[in-house]
């Protein structure tokens, strides 16, 4: 008998919204019901991928050029991909990412301006073409998500940029789940606590799977 595929979902948002952690905490609450999940984080989750993520997103990297980031990117999420995602989809896991290819989409495609098309083309060879079931978007206002951010003690390159690069970014993924063109997007409130936050999506998975 043919294995089912398996489901994948993705946690997208800008700065400060919570997504690593809450990845963990929907990681245990799917295995705690009996599913075979595995949790990654772009860029990063591989070898290779991981050694990239630090040249990507270190303070130290300032004179990174936009085109730089763009193919850095997605030179970690392919490498994550071949090793970890689609292996873990044929075997029927459920694969919970913090980000994939809609945060090259807002960050790259519309906040850079490298325009959607184009990066769309480049993550569909990343990712051979695989897009989430489900996103979730924990949205954040930038004044709170920053916030907690200088407060973690953890700013990276992109934590670095001003306000208004990540006003846009926050715009662009609210414009993304309107548009909802394949409905997988849902809308988490992420100026709640964790624990609400928590509840928020695992009632919104827990309806998904039931679909599945």
């Amino acid at each position: 008998m043919k294995q089912k595929r398996g489901i994948l979902i993705s946690l997208e948002g800008g700065e400060g919204g919570g997504k690593t952690t809450q990845v963990l905490k929907l990681k245990e609450n799917l295995e705690a019901v009996g599913r075979e999940v595995v949790s990654v984080r772009e860029p990063g989750g591989t070898v290779i991928s991981e050694q990239i993520r630090e040249i990507v997103l270190s303070a130290k990297n300032k004179g990174i050029t936009d085109a730089t980031e763009v193919l850095l990117f997605q030179a970690a999420r392919a490498q994550i991909y071949r090793e970890v995602v689609i292996p873990a989809l044929n075997a029927g896991k459920v694969v919970i990412m913090d980000r994939t290819r809609d945060s090259s989409v807002v960050y790259q495609g519309m906040v850079r301006g490298f325009g959607r098309k184009m990066i769309e083309s480049l993550n569909d060879i990343s990712t051979k073409k695989i897009t989430p079931n489900l996103t979730l978007l924990l949205d954040v206002s930038v004044d709170t998500g920053l916030a907690r951010r200088a407060d973690s003690g953890k700013m990276d390159r992109l934590d670095m940029e001003n306000k208004n690069f990540h006003q846009q970014v926050r715009d662009a993924y609210l414009l993304l789940a309107k548009e909802d063109a394949d409905n997988r997007w849902r809308l988490i409130d992420a100026e709640k606590t964790v624990k609400e936050v928590e509840k928020q999506i695992w009632n919104v998975v827990k309806a998904e799977l039931k679909t599945k």
